[in-house]
């Protein structure tokens, strides 16, 4: 039993000197790519698209609410005939409206497939130049503090972002 325990404590030991071995960096992909100008112009047309975008479904939903507003006022004039008819276009056009927004905005819609034209090559090259750093330096792992990962402190030598700056042919 007393040799289990010391051959357990010595290869948690081991575990632990062989973590304490790992070479890593730190990389900041929002600090790298606000660098590259291929990435403002992917976001600017993004911007734009969105924009565009946005104002089409916001001049449908107005000509909704334009149509509502008109059927309120007449409503008291209105069979029921009419009245059934004026709320289905007006529940028709709504729903135009949305499936539109859906498309646009939605999970995988229009914006997220434009995003991966636009943005995932640049994002590529991003992750081929920090996998060229690790692989040429020695690196381990590179963790990016601009990422969903929390770093509460991070020494500013392990930082390679600007590195990978040159890696991508990017001076300041």
């Amino acid at each position: 039993m007393k040799k289990v325990f010391l051959g357990s404590l010595f290869l948690l030991c081991m575990g632990g000197t062989a973590m304490a071995q790992q070479h890593y960096c730190v990389i900041d992909s929002k600090y790298i790519l606000e660098k590259m100008s291929d990435y403002k112009d992917a976001q600017g047309k993004l911007d734009n698209l969105s924009k565009a975008w946005q104002e089409e479904i916001d001049t449908k939903m107005a000509e909704v609410d334009k149509m509502y507003k008109s059927y309120q006022a007449e409503k008291p004039m209105l069979s029921d005939d009419m009245r059934n008819k004026r709320q289905d276009e007006i529940i028709s056009k709504e729903k135009a409206a949305k499936d539109l927004q859906k498309q646009r905005f939605g999970y995988e819609g229009d914006l997220f497939k434009k995003r991966q034209e636009f943005v995932k090559p640049i994002q590529d090259r991003v992750f081929n130049a920090v996998q060229k750093l690790c692989t040429s330096k020695g690196f381990d792992m590179a963790l990016d503090k601009a990422g969903g990962v929390t770093l509460f402190y991070a020494d500013p030598k392990l930082d390679k972002s600007e590195d990978v700056l040159k890696i991508l042919g990017i001076n300041k």
